[in-house]
């Protein structure tokens, strides 16, 4: 059930703090015929992102059991402290330590916007589920909107609190949350740009928000040691969990919701169950703390970084669905029927 798939030793010449999984269909002409569909499915494929203190963002190949390195794109001065991928695959933003975000087109490997910042106003990035927007939580407490197609400052959040370490828009696009060195939530309305809540629920730099899929639930990570889950609506936490023996730097729901995964400067990587809030499993592929952790687009792989300049993908396959057959009995579904 989990084991790991690919390793990629040396994959940048620095410390990986950052990484992305998306899934791209590349544009085809109109095809015409039954072959259309098959076609279509034969383009789809899975790209990784990567993000370093050596200043390059990588674009990576994954075909089942190997990782290969497609594209690098330069341009950064210094360190890339956040990398995402937009909703549909087709672009990648990234920060830096250079106070610049850059927007990279995915299929064009190439840089389509570069938006300047202070040196307080930029740290990690997001993009809104429409991809209209990118998000960056600032050291000052702010979190700048700016316009992902022409890189105008929209509009500023101000969570009245200190550094961002880390950001996060709801998948329903109605919710911003960050993180702050001090260990303070804010959550806030995007229709009218309101602080709706304040958790306080840690007590050190909170270093990863992850909303759950339905934004129902919100994931968090703190140097504390624990993570904790937040009902959005009642800003109320509804578990603590523990396990990490050190900083928990990167947590991430699997799309499906059923699971979410975690990433620690213990230098180990753990698979929860939401259900249950248990832990299931613990890799421990990493020689150095690791930085960010992802779920692929079917929620049956993840993907680690690490200071140890790897990058992991490890396999998270589920059991097949029991079904119930004639006088109660359960069987197993498999493929032979």
């Amino acid at each position: 059930m989990f084991k790991l798939l690919a390793k990629m030793t040396a994959a940048h010449e620095g410390a990986i703090w950052t990484c992305g999984w998306g899934r791209t269909a590349p544009k085809k002409p109109e095809q015409n015929g039954d072959d259309e569909v098959a076609d279509e499915q034969n383009d789809i494929h899975d790209v990784i992102v990567s993000g370093s203190m050596d200043g390059t963002v990588k674009i990576w190949d994954f075909d089942g059991d190997k990782l290969k390195r497609n594209a690098q794109l330069d341009g950064h001065c210094f360190g890339v402290v956040s990398v995402e991928i937009n909703a549909d695959s087709t672009m990648i933003v990234s920060s830096s330590l250079d106070s610049t975000i850059r927007i990279w087109d995915i299929e064009e490997r190439k840089l389509v916007r570069k938006i300047e910042g202070g040196p307080l106003d930029i740290w990690t990035v997001a993009f809104s589920p429409d991809s209209k927007h990118v998000i960056s939580g600032c050291q000052n407490g702010k979190i700048n909107i700016y316009d992902s197609a022409s890189g105008n400052l929209l509009s500023t959040l101000d969570s009245r609190g200190k550094f961002i370490l880390s950001i996060a828009y709801s998948p329903d696009g109605k919710y911003i949350a960050s993180g702050a060195v001090d260990g303070i939530i804010s959550v806030f309305d995007v229709a009218t740009g309101k602080l709706v809540h304040t958790l306080e629920g840690h007590a050190m730099p909170i270093r990863s928000l992850s909303f759950s899929p339905d934004s129902e639930l919100l994931l968090t990570a703190s140097d504390d040691k624990h993570m904790k889950l937040y009902d959005v609506q009642r800003a109320n936490a509804v578990a603590t969990l523990s396990g990490h023996a050190s900083w928990v730097l990167s947590v991430a729901f699997a799309p499906d919701k059923s699971h979410f995964v975690s990433g620690s400067s213990d230098n180990t990587v753990k698979v929860w169950q939401l259900e249950n809030r248990t832990c299931l499993h613990t890799f421990k592929e990493h020689g150095d703390q690791v930085w960010q952790v992802k779920y692929s687009p079917d929620s049956t792989k993840i993907l680690s970084v690490s200071d140890d300049h790897s990058l992991c993908v490890y396999s998270h396959e589920r059991p097949p669905p029991a079904r119930r057959e004639k006088y109660g009995r359960l069987r197993i579904a498999n493929d032979d029927g």
